[in-house]
């Protein structure tokens, strides 16, 4: 894993912000590389001002929201159900929605029970107080994470070093603890990708003064799975729509993820006072939370295979997007 062969050369201002941020060593954790590549005001992928998502000329990927309102549709449906259910009224929260990639965020058009609809963009902090539904899609794949195998009995951390042509990686000076959780030997040569970043977002989300829910569509992994099924580890690199290893090539310019583990998230969530929250694939938690709407949808396009019929399709499919992602709620 790293760059391929063929890959052109990082940019100059890539190369540039690297060199300002690892010093006379040249060299950067990966996760700081990672933070450096999506993050940078100037050169990180997410502060392009061009479109990744979808499927127009220059994207990279497509998720939930490129299936248009009824993603939108749905989710209100849902958090408004699971507010209901436990004895609130979605009248009185307000939805925010953290990451968004539009201006307006899933429910811009649509109408919902809210009392009021927030989006916050990446790079905006999140102020967050009162009754709330705390959302998010895709937000903390997103986040740095640390790339760390177990070598000799022992953990050490990969990081990434400019050679003065290309960027390599490079295994760190020094041990590393087990991730948390983790006491069990490994294979030799496991990795194991710490999404560790992803797990501070939640607890600095879940810090903060609201009540109300949490809903976070995303990918992930149990911590049992993430340790013993991702003997590679999870960090990916899409550009185009393709999916590759290549997670060092063209930085800024392709987006990189990392699968949250979804053990630690809950934790932070348990520890901030939340209700015990729960995990569910996507198709099951739109099926069983939105179930009403879901059927009314079916109803009304009944009669043909319209847009928004496949749309709904391609998000609850196990094929598609149904199964791809999971969803973790919970309440306090």
């Amino acid at each position: 894993m790293g760059s391929s062969p063929s890959a052109p050369p990082p940019s100059a201002a890539f190369v540039a912000a690297f060199l300002g941020q690892a010093g006379a060593g040249r060299t950067l954790p990966f996760a700081e590389f990672m933070a450096l590549a999506l993050y940078h005001p100037d050169v990180g992928y997410y502060r392009q001002n061009r479109p990744r998502v979808g499927y127009g000329p220059g994207t990279d990927f497509y998720t939930a929201s490129t299936s248009g309102p009824i993603f939108g549709e749905l989710v209100a449906a849902a958090a408004a159900k699971l507010l209901r259910d436990a004895g609130r009224d979605p009248a009185q929260h307000t939805f925010v929605e953290i990451g968004a990639e539009t201006d307006s965020g899933i429910l811009g058009a649509v109408t919902h029970p809210f009392a009021a609809a927030q989006t916050v963009r990446v790079g905006e902090t999140a102020a967050l107080a009162g009754p709330c539904v705390v959302f998010s899609n895709e937000l903390f794949d997103a986040q740095p994470c640390r790339r760390t195998e177990f070598r000799g009995g022992q953990w050490r951390e990969w990081g990434v070093q400019w050679d003065g042509t290309a960027l390599a990686e490079i295994l760190l000076d020094g041990v590393v603890d087990p991730p948390a959780g983790i006491a069990a030997p490994f294979p030799e040569g496991y990795r194991f990708d710490r999404p560790e970043a992803a797990t501070a977002l939640a607890r600095t989300l879940a810090g903060q003064p609201w009540t109300g829910l949490f809903l976070a569509f995303d990918y992930g992994k149990t911590l049992a799975q993430l340790a013993a099924e991702t003997p590679a580890g999870t960090v990916r690199a899409y550009f185009r729509h393709t999916q590759s290893n290549a997670v060092l090539d063209q930085p800024g310019e392709q987006d990189l993820t990392c699968h949250v583990c979804w053990d630690w998230l809950a934790n932070a969530l348990r520890t901030a006072g939340f209700a015990e929250p729960r995990l569910d694939s996507q198709e099951a938690f739109l099926i069983r939370q939105a179930g009403e709407h879901i059927a009314a949808v079916s109803r009304d396009e009944a009669s043909r295979l319209s847009p928004r019929k496949l749309a709904l399709m391609q998000l609850l499919h196990p094929g598609h997007l149904g199964q791809k992602f999971q969803v973790l709620h919970a309440v306090r």
